[in-house]
């Protein structure tokens, strides 16, 4: 945990704290249990056999969940059957993201059971993501296999990814490093849409309106040129800031497109561009206000290739630049000076080019992967120091620019032996700062009839220390080049089912034993500081899941995350828990609805003074108004925080209040 040297507590203290967060650990599980009797009580009495008379089609909407018919890429690199899948995963669709009327990736992931996605909410705003307990660093975020987290900080930014070009988001919970190196909070994998393959275009315009001069514009097409699939999008959002304190200004392209070379061999090229500026607000207990300006542009180009029916060959290569400006001023609250002054500003500019290669062997019960990732990265940080750093021994400005050499080897195998299926999986990563790690796992699955399936798995995972850690220092953190990876072993069982055939379920059970954490300690010269390698975290809980067949139109769903961390400080143990309600309403011919809930305990500091008691209810709704041939358009509409609610695990970054918008969509 990134967290600064305690002095050492009273015994007695520590006792009663801990004996604090037992209870707490207690109470939070029993609410857990009593939350999702009541969820099956109201399912049961408004779902009852002779009252959900289902049709075959939304049977099969749930059992999606583990068909075979369902593939997913992200936990063995290769498509596979969820059936066959022994990782805790979640998949988030094109259309789920279209129902919620999302404006960044990180709204569609905070409805994510076992993600907390530290954002305020604003539009546009940036955001931290957390997987069952993770640091922000531990997640390895993707956009169609190509990493995006910054080499600096190791966290990733995805407010530079427009939601309107994402097909799905597969997203692992837990350690996927014997796929993707360094991952061991988990992979959220942002697959984006396919080119066209139809000789007449098809597409969406998109606008919606909203309070504090909030929009949000786009505009997409795909179709085929002569042999050439294409998908291109364009997009621009704005907003005065739902908030006073703040503002938000992008602009965002990305196009895609596949070309058949041969039968059997494709070529596809995709880029895109994204420039957020970001008025974060005003942090008036720190007597600071802070703004940035991010840039990313990449450039990504595959080559795919049947060799023989059992045998593919796969090529990428990428480019990746992403530039980070913060600024940060004083407001001329007293705390610096009676007059606001520069304070600091922190400019990182990145850029990280890569190769990709894999062979899938697929024969008889077997399908295997053997693939290598080679990749170098390089950063220029340049750090600029106001009056008030000076005079306590910060530089005017420093400019360092260390880089990173990796690459690694990896091989995975999918065994299914009729009801079971046995993924053995191993990878070998090396790099140029720290070294060398071996990442091994090994997944269960097995179908328990014809409607649950069982899952578990144990895998150990690995997170590089980030380049501002080990090599380029920041404001106070001085580098320390003899950090080493964190690591974990993870284990983690679940059940799904559709025995009651009205109603989905799933429920998963995770462990989590992390070692080598970062911890932030102080240095001398003070107030400097290093990141060092100490101690140990375990990461524990459960996660709930519960979904019915449509009743009427009306489908109804819940979720529940609980996380209990204790690190090798009993005073630093402390628990967090989520939960989500739906209820979505959807008549397939000209009426949509839908009102979510979202309730999160961060268990923060009491200084931070958050205020996070109350559940967070957003309403949607849109329309179909005209149906013409391929032509089709509809009005929507959103109240985010129905209820005035109060969500904010810190005082100075609170969550905006109510706040309307509404819009209009065609498609052709």
């Amino acid at each position: 945990m990134l967290k600064e040297t305690m002095a050492p507590p009273f015994d007695k203290l520590r006792i009663t704290l801990f004996s604090y967060k037992r209870k707490l650990m207690e109470r939070c599980f029993a609410q857990a249990g009593m939350f999702f009797f009541l969820c099956l009580c109201l399912t049961g009495t408004l779902f009852s056999p002779s009252a959900a008379a289902q049709s075959l089609e939304e049977l099969q909407t749930l059992r999606l969940f583990y068909s075979d018919q369902e593939l997913v890429v992200s936990p063995t690199r290769s498509p596979k059957p969820l059936s066959r899948v022994a990782e805790n995963i979640t998949v988030i669709k094109a259309k789920e993201i279209e129902e919620m009327n999302a404006h960044t990736v990180a709204e569609v992931l905070n409805r994510v059971p076992g993600l907390f996605v530290d954002f305020n909410q604003d539009f546009g705003a940036t955001s931290l993501i957390q997987i069952q307990g993770s640091e922000q660093r531990h997640v390895l975020v993707l956009v169609d296999g190509i990493p995006w987290n910054f080499l600096s900080e190791g966290h990733a930014e995805t407010n530079t990814i427009p939601v309107g070009i994402i097909e799905r988001i597969e997203i692992i919970k837990g350690p996927a490093s014997s796929a993707w190196g360094s991952s061991l909070g988990g992979v959220i994998n942002i697959l984006t849409k396919e080119a066209g393959n139809t000789a007449r275009p098809t597409g969406t315009l998109q606008a919606a309106f909203g309070e504090r001069n909030t929009s949000d514009l786009s505009a997409q097409v795909s179709g085929l040129a002569g042999p050439l699939g294409y998908y291109l999008f364009a997009g621009r959002q704005d907003s005065d800031g739902l908030r006073a304190d703040r503002q938000f200004d992008a602009a965002r392209f990305f196009g895609k497109f596949h070309l058949p070379l041969a039968e059997d061999v494709d070529l596809n090229l995709s880029m895109g561009f994204s420039n957020p500026q970001n008025k974060l607000g005003d942090f008036a207990s720190q007597d600071l206000t802070t703004s940035s300006d991010i840039r990313s542009l990449f450039v990504t180009a595959s080559l795919d290739a049947a060799l023989t029916p059992e045998l593919d060959l796969s090529l990428a290569l990428y480019t990746v630049e992403q530039k980070l400006d913060l600024r940060t001023d004083t407001l001329g609250l007293g705390l610096f000076s009676p007059a606001p002054q520069f304070f600091s500003n922190n400019t990182i500019d990145e850029e990280s080019a890569g190769a990709r290669g894999k062979l899938v062997w697929t024969k008889g019960r077997h399908t295997a992967v053997l693939g290598i990732d080679a990749d170098r990265g390089k950063l220029e940080q340049t750090l600029q120091s106001g009056p008030f750093l000076q005079a306590i021994g910060q530089p005017a400005g420093a400019t360092v620019a260390p880089a990173i050499t990796k690459w690694a080897l990896y091989a995975n195998d999918t065994l299914a032996l009729g009801r079971w299926s046995l993924t053995p999986g191993l990878r070998y990563d090396h790099n140029s700062i720290i070294g060398s790690f071996v990442s091994p796992s090994l997944g269960l699955t097995r179908r328990l009839g014809e409607t649950s399936l069982f899952r578990a798995s144990a895998a150990r995972g690995f997170t590089l220390p980030p380049l501002a850690a080990t090599a380029a220092g920041g404001l106070f953190l001085l580098p320390n080049p003899a950090l080493q990876h964190e690591s974990t072993w993870s284990y983690q069982a679940g059940l799904e089912s559709t025995a009651t055939r009205w109603l989905w379920l799933k429920g998963t059970v995770f462990y989590h034993d992390l070692s080598e954490a970062l911890k932030r300690v102080r240095v001398t010269p003070p107030p400097n500081s290093q990141l060092i390698n100490q101690g140990a975290i375990r990461r524990q809980g459960l996660e709930l899941e519960a979904e019915t067949v449509p009743w009427h139109d009306f489908t109804l769903a819940a979720g529940l995350a609980l996380v209990h961390i204790a690190a090798s400080e009993e005073t630093e143990s402390r628990t967090r828990y989520a939960y989500n309600l739906k209820v979505k309403y959807d008549d397939r011919r000209a009426w949509r609805a839908q009102l979510f809930g979202h309730y999160v305990w961060w268990d923060a500091i009491a200084a931070n003074q958050g205020d996070y008691g109350n559940f967070i209810w957003d309403l949607n709704g849109a329309r179909k108004i005209i149906m013409t041939g391929p032509f089709a358009t509809e009005v929507f509409f959103t109240v985010h925080n129905l209820l005035n609610g109060d969500q904010y695990p810190l005082q100075d970054s609170k969550n905006p209040e109510r706040w309307l918008e509404a819009g209009l969509k065609v498609t052709f």
